[in-house]
């Protein structure tokens, strides 16, 4: 059975494996539905519709609820996709688009292993291998690749994939507290708030596993305070400090309030793009030119293109010089590896009764807040500001010293 598309009024049947928008999945599945139930399941939905018979929209409503809830069902098992929101494995009643799986790939298939899945598993192995494989892997892996050349790209592609995902789940499994223990202890088992306390977003002297967090990506090390304090510090002393200070202000105007953007992002272009800036920040003359036409009509993701260039400076450039520098190999001595605490029947009692209400979000904001402001007083000066406010102000005729009026003739 076809069903008409909306947009192109061609039959949906034949464009199973091109896109299709989420409304029209639906429309379609409905139709379906309706022809395909006979039976109990039929006479179940007749009574919503006798019942709703005085309201000639509710029976659209009702078909398009179980059109949407077997649609997202569908999208979950795999046999539709989305192609913009690959993580919300949802079906939305709108424009977005999806596609079909192609039939090969149904989870009903149950196909039994096959040459495909030994080509993508010795694909893996010269990966991590980097090419090195044994003598007979080696002889399978060419006899493989000559005789699936068709469709080797998928092959590589899938081994890609797969390796890149084991190499993540390995790499964070010892930081994932559902998969390794949480040390000190658990605080929502325990009771005892010292895994809070070591953790806290800008403390003192950070935990080893903190410490090598930062080693797994840029990523990482950006995304947690305390890193950034000790990235900071590494590029204060190679006289590029700018490069995170404009990071860090294009995050402020992205994630901001609306009130307070226009004159954030003209405080960034005085201080990081503007000719003779105090902070003036390297980046080339097409990104430059995309941001200044951007400004007059700054938004949000008004410096997206700047900071991206800046981001990946300081990834390609920086980050590996940071983890060989002394300042990372300084701070990672001095952290902290906390032995696991155990507690007694009795003493996890005792915790309880002495629990003691978190920080309110408030405080947290305020500490915050002020940890800005410490760092907004340490950075530098712009002298040729000050010299012009100055010279402003000299120029300015103090109330107490105007010239009398002249006199009455």
């Amino acid at each position: 059975m076809g069903h008409t598309h909306t947009h192109t009024h061609l039959p949906l049947t034949y464009h199973l494996h091109l896109l299709s928008s989420g409304e029209d999945i639906l429309s379609w599945l409905a139709d379906r539905f309706q022809i395909d139930t006979q039976g109990e399941r039929y006479r179940e939905y007749t009574v919503f519709i006798v019942f709703s018979s005085d309201c000639p929209f509710m029976e659209i409503i009702i078909v398009s609820t179980e059109a949407r809830n077997f649609g997202s069902m569908l999208v979950a098992l795999g046999y539709i996709y989305p192609l913009q929101d690959h993580k919300r494995l949802v079906i939305k009643p709108d424009a977005s688009l999806y596609r079909f799986q192609t039939p090969y790939f149904w989870p009903t298939q149950q196909w039994p292993v096959e040459d495909t899945d030994y080509a993508i598993y010795l694909a893996k192995r010269n990966i991590r291998k980097k090419g090195i494989l044994e003598l007979h892997e080696q002889e399978q892996y060419n006899r493989l690749h000559k005789w699936m050349n068709h469709k080797w790209d998928f092959i590589v592609m899938q081994a890609k994939e797969q390796y890149r995902l084991v190499k993540y789940c390995a790499t964070y499994n010892g930081h994932d507290p559902f998969l390794s223990k949480c040390l000190p202890s658990n605080p929502w088992i325990t009771d005892d708030i010292t895994y809070w306390n070591l953790n806290m977003p800008n403390v003192e002297i950070p935990t080893k596993m903190r410490v090598e967090r930062w080693t797994f990506s840029f990523g990482e090390l950006l995304s947690d305070p305390r890193g950034r304090d000790d990235f900071r510090l590494f590029l204060k002393k190679e006289f590029s400090g700018e490069n995170l200070a404009f990071w860090e202000g294009c995050e402020d105007l992205k994630w901001g309030t609306a009130a307070t953007m226009r004159e954030k992002a003209e405080q960034i272009y005085k201080s990081f793009l503007a000719r003779g800036a105090p902070r003036w920040i390297n980046i080339d003359g097409k990104t430059m030119e995309i941001t200044v036409n951007g400004l007059k009509h700054p938004h949000r993701y008004v410096l997206d293109a700047a900071q991206t260039h800046i981001y990946m400076l300081m990834k390609k450039d920086s980050f590996g010089r940071y983890l060989k520098s002394p300042v990372f190999k300084d701070t990672l001595k001095k952290a902290v590896c906390p032995e696991e605490h155990k507690y007694s029947d009795a003493q996890l009692e005792q915790n309880a009764k002495n629990r003691r209400p978190s920080l309110s979000p408030i405080v947290l904001r305020q500490q915050e807040k002020e940890h800005r402001a410490k760092m907004a007083a340490n950075a530098p000066v712009d002298i040729t500001q000050v010299m012009s406010k100055l010279s402003k102000t000299g120029k300015e005729v103090s109330p107490c010293r105007r010239p009398p009026p002249p006199a009455k003739t």
